[in-house]
């Protein structure tokens, strides 16, 4: 069994207007954008990075905007909502900012004996936020929301299957251990790690299979410390006959990528080195940032790529 895992790292879906997108995150949700290069295999497209003020592992939603692409449609085979956490008592503030900004899907409920609300993001999304404890997390104060009310990181995600038992196995492999189970969902958590550390199984057994498109996630990244543990649990993984990725350099951390029983795609990403090691913490976002390789031709992208409000 793998020990290594700390939990959520990153999850990356995709979006049809990078405008549209970062307002959302930025404007809306109040998080900081940490972030703006482009997609490593599509460089005429922008890979835009949100989360906490350093985009802490375990804070960062990231998005492939990739122009007029069609919606996804929802199914099983995929990570059917992405949670953020937010402080405990804070859900009406939420609810009544995401009506001022006419965020559609608005709905409270309660699973695992916490309060959420669930609401969708500009290309049909599904999020969540979870009151939660702060867990010695802060949120970014640098937008109007304020702090008290302001989103910690991720929670976890919720996964779409037909049958989950074989995900289930595959989660207890990387550390995760059964929680609870109802209504048709099963929690998974590990301990000893961040605070973005519960995955929920949901079984759809008759549902179709997802069509990925602009608001559909792309993969769902777990956090080890470095590059050291990355190997071990990479041999872990090739031993028990997953077809893995060789370690991939992102720049800000190294990934592996294996596809999972149910159709999710998984990577495996460092916490190192971060976010900072191209650009001061006070401008995180700011500039573009360009892979090495395509540093030559920076002109010929940026005439490519549309401006992005700050």
């Amino acid at each position: 069994m793998i020990k290594d895992i700390l939990g959520l790292h990153h999850i990356t879906s995709m979006a049809a207007n990078a405008n549209e997108n970062n307002s959302f995150f930025t404007k809306v949700l109040g998080l900081r954008r940490v972030k703006k290069t482009v997609n490593f295999d599509a460089p005429e497209f922008y890979h835009l990075y949100y989360g906490d003020e350093v985009g802490t592992p375990g804070s960062v939603m990231t998005y492939f905007p990739f122009g007029r692409m069609p919606r996804g449609t929802r199914g099983i085979g995929e990570v059917g909502i992405t949670e953020f956490a937010v402080p405990k008592q804070t859900l009406s503030y939420w609810k009544d900012r995401l009506s001022t900004f006419e965020v559609k899907g608005l709905e409270q409920s309660m699973a695992f004996g916490e309060n959420r609300l669930t609401f969708d993001g500009p290309d049909g999304d599904s999020f969540a936020l979870v009151e939660s404890d702060l867990r010695g997390r802060t949120p970014w104060t640098g937008a109007d929301v304020p702090e008290e009310t302001g989103i910690l990181g991720f929670h976890g995600a919720r996964f779409r299957l037909r049958n989950a038992a074989a995900t289930g196995e595959l989660l207890e492999f990387m550390g995760y251990q059964k929680a609870e189970s109802g209504h048709g969902l099963t929690r998974y958590a590990v301990e000893g790690g961040n605070a973005a550390d519960t995955i929920d199984l949901e079984e759809l057994p008759n549902a179709p299979v997802a069509g990925e498109g602009a608001g559909s996630v792309h993969h769902i990244a777990f956090a080890v410390e470095n590059r050291t543990v990355q190997e071990t649990v990479r041999k872990a993984l090739l031993d028990t006959d997953y077809q893995v990725t060789p370690v991939i350099d992102r720049d800000y951390f190294h990934a592996i990528y294996f596809r999972t029983p149910g159709g999710v795609l998984f990577e495996i990403a460092t916490n190192e080195p971060g976010f900072n090691r191209d650009e001061d913490s006070a401008h995180l976002g700011e500039a573009l940032k360009l892979p090495a390789r395509y540093e030559p031709y920076r002109q010929q992208i940026e005439q490519l790529l549309p401006p992005v409000a700050a």
